[in-house]
């Protein structure tokens, strides 16, 4: 009876277990070719129904975290951003691929082409719905990456980052006609003093200047360098990535 007692109570744990089972990100380490071999490590995120639903394709985020979480150790880019959001138990309706600076360097426009090509291959990413995003140093990323790769990103949204307004004024042609439809949305503390509001501010206006009809920025009043705890936790953000597709 004790037996047959300690079977149920088993069975109860194991069966409640899978209904509440929370999906959680996995550490992930790939060696990739550039000029010479590289190693990529990244978070990678799943959303509920990815591996059953063989069929469907999913939007993609790639976040880029500031310079504080540089390193070796994969955990130190959960401590903001959608990673942190995840871990904490948040779902989302996208694969979020969350890579890892190394020390003492910065986001590279063309390691990171290359690991966004081997995401695009190895899972079942909907090219139309490429979105990027990132804080501070991984802001000054998101202008760099975004602007490369205005083609094929379908909207990005920089946090109290900045970049060169001459890569916007630089496009041209196809390019060109890409970065006025790119969806923009910068974010910034009006009391930052780590990277001024201006540097959001001038790639804003230069966008503005080149012809693009609606590229957003959103000020907080009060914020100094983290705009970025609000920012993620705001659901119109990822409801208007979806908005934004690439024909």
């Amino acid at each position: 009876m004790l037996l047959m007692s300690r079977i149920a109570l088993s069975l109860l744990l194991l069966i409640s277990g899978s209904m509440f089972a929370v999906t959680v990100q996995t550490q992930q380490s790939i060696t990739l070719q550039k000029k010479r071999e590289f190693t990529a490590r990244f978070l990678l995120y799943l959303p509920e129904g990815y591996q059953e639903k063989k069929e469907s394709k999913w939007p993609l985020i790639i976040f880029l975290h500031g310079a504080g979480e540089r390193g070796d150790n994969l955990n130190r880019v959960k401590v903001h951003g959608p990673p942190k959001l995840v871990e904490q138990g948040k779902e989302f309706p996208f694969i979020i691929v969350s890579p890892q600076c190394p020390k003492k360097q910065r986001w590279d426009d063309a390691m990171l082409t290359i690991l966004l090509d081997h995401i695009c291959k190895e899972y079942r990413v909907d090219t139309s719905r490429l979105y990027l995003t990132g804080l501070s140093m991984g802001g000054y990323g998101s202008w760099s990456l975004g602007m490369a790769l205005c083609d094929r990103f379908a909207a990005i949204a920089p946090i109290c980052g900045g970049g060169s307004f001459i890569d916007v004024y630089n496009a041209s042609g196809a390019k060109g006609k890409a970065l006025r439809s790119l969806g923009v949305w910068a974010f910034h503390g009006a009391k930052d003093t780590v990277v001024p509001i201006s540097e959001s501010e001038k790639m804003v206006e230069a966008l503005r200047k080149f012809g693009h009809p609606d590229p957003k920025l959103t000020i907080y009043p009060d914020a100094r360098h983290d705009s970025w705890t609000k920012t993620y936790d705001n659901p119109e953000l990822y409801q208007w990535f979806l908005k934004n597709r690439r024909k």
